[in-house]
């Protein structure tokens, strides 16, 4: 299958240079030429295919054509060796769990995915391949640790300084090889510029054979759309779905993982409304008000993940649906929370439930309550495990309520390597060719 750029302005190229290259020669993201359908048959069986079979179907539709079935089986098994639960935490409205991967966060599927898959292309290059990822928290944590020791690939990490947690900031400042730790002074819009101009400037990439891990990248968003099929599968497995419509919610920073819900949709899933769960960047959340598309600088929220001021993979959606503001408005509704709401929301559920979300999973959670209506059913994505925000979760619940896994803890044992720069680009540009 070839992959077209969003901007339009560049030729098709195949998966695999897609993958390398990460972003388009004109700034573009890549985009597969179509969509393949399921048959509608696919639903009324899935409930009895395990998680890893259901992937392996969706993966075959993305990558079917490029890699032979017997591989691309081998990297998904490889990818999903945790499960992403279905659980009940009121009478219609389910948590999707996706923290039970090896950094606690949803990113582990994609990224370890995108390790595998460029590690097949790969085969036979002599050269180092460059990875650059910028990341508000969890998107450094599942790379680094989705590339951790794989040959050929060297892992650049770029992220804000002061806004990520320690717990996050420990999961790829510890881990040496192949992995380089970079902090830089400003916020995480700074840190996706840096990788973006990267890709732009001719003489690095004479120099450098560079690639992105964000989900800018094809091979980290379109596998997110794994678990939104699963998610359909156990909750018509627990028989909660007879007679009901389907509503997502998804907490939405940089926009990659709604999109690949999106992205499943369009393959046939039966979800009748996605919810774009905002924080306090609320531009997508304006957009659907509006129509007027305007980024600005991010602000720093508690639900630190979503602090994201212009959203690359809205350039996704706007293409998915040929930029019609009515169109996306059909398909998607949006809400925002202050950090006083996400507070809120956290304890009103543990108290009344005894469920205990991190922010971002709070602000899917409520959109729910906000928005379902009768005859629905609702499932919103917890995205990362709330140890992962220890000081802020515990400064709502009380101090000791939040047990620390045992995966973290070790993370906490390790030294810290730490690179530190200003955003300016040359800085960054002269210490990768240094």
């Amino acid at each position: 299958m070839k992959y077209y750029s969003t901007n339009k302005k560049t030729n098709p190229v195949s998966l695999k240079e897609a993958v390398v290259k990460g972003l388009a020669n004109d700034n573009g993201l890549f985009m597969p030429e179509r969509i393949e359908k399921f048959d509608p048959s696919f639903f009324d069986s899935i409930d009895r295919l395990p998680f890893q079979e259901i992937a392996f179907e969706v993966a075959k539709k993305f990558f079917g054509e490029d890699v032979e079935d017997e591989k691309l089986k081998e990297i998904v098994f490889d990818t999903l060796q945790f499960d992403c639960p279905v659980v009940q935490v009121t009478g219609d409205i389910w948590s999707l769990e996706l923290f039970h991967g090896p950094t606690l966060a949803f990113k582990d599927v994609g990224a370890r995915f995108m390790a595998r898959l460029l590690n097949y292309f790969l085969r036979g290059n002599n050269g180092e391949v460059n990875v650059l990822v910028a990341t508000s928290g969890d998107t450094g944590s599942a790379v680094a640790n989705g590339f951790l020791g794989v040959d050929g690939i060297h892992v650049y990490v770029l992220y804000p300084k002061g806004k990520v947690s320690a717990i996050q900031e420990s999961q790829f400042t510890t881990l040496g090889q192949n992995i380089t730790a970079i902090e830089v002074d400003g916020v995480f819009d700074d840190c996706q510029r840096l990788v973006k101009t990267a890709f732009l400037d001719e003489e690095l990439n004479r120099k450098m054979q560079l690639t992105s891990a964000n989900s800018i990248n094809v091979a980290r968003f379109l596998p997110q759309a794994f678990y939104y099929f699963n998610a359909y599968a156990r909750l018509k497995e627990k028989g909660v779905l007879k007679g009901a419509e389907l509503v997502v919610s998804v907490p939405s920073g940089n926009f990659g993982n709604l999109t690949a819900g999106l992205f499943g949709y369009e393959m046939g899933l039966p979800v009748n409304r996605f919810i774009a769960a905002n924080n306090a960047n609320d531009i997508v959340f304006e957009y659907l008000q509006t129509g007027d598309y305007k980024p600005r600088p991010s602000v720093e929220t508690i639900a630190n993940a979503m602090d994201v001021g212009d959203p690359s993979n809205f350039a996704r959606i706007l293409d998915l649906y040929g930029h019609s503001h009515e169109k996306i408005s059909q398909m998607l509704k949006g809400y925002r929370y202050s950090d006083e709401d996400i507070r809120k929301i956290i304890d009103k559920v543990y108290r009344n439930t005894g469920y205990l979300l991190d922010p971002h999973g709070a602000c899917g959670y409520e959109s729910l309550e906000e928005y379902l209506s009768e005859g629905q059913v609702g499932v919103f994505l917890e995205t990362a495990h709330p140890a992962k925000f220890t000081e802020t979760v515990e400064g709502v619940i009380g101090k000791g309520n939040v047990p620390l896994p045992g995966k973290l803890a070790e993370f906490m044992k390790g030294e810290k390597k730490i690179f530190r720069l200003g955003k300016d680009f040359e800085g960054f540009k002269s210490f990768l060719l240094g």
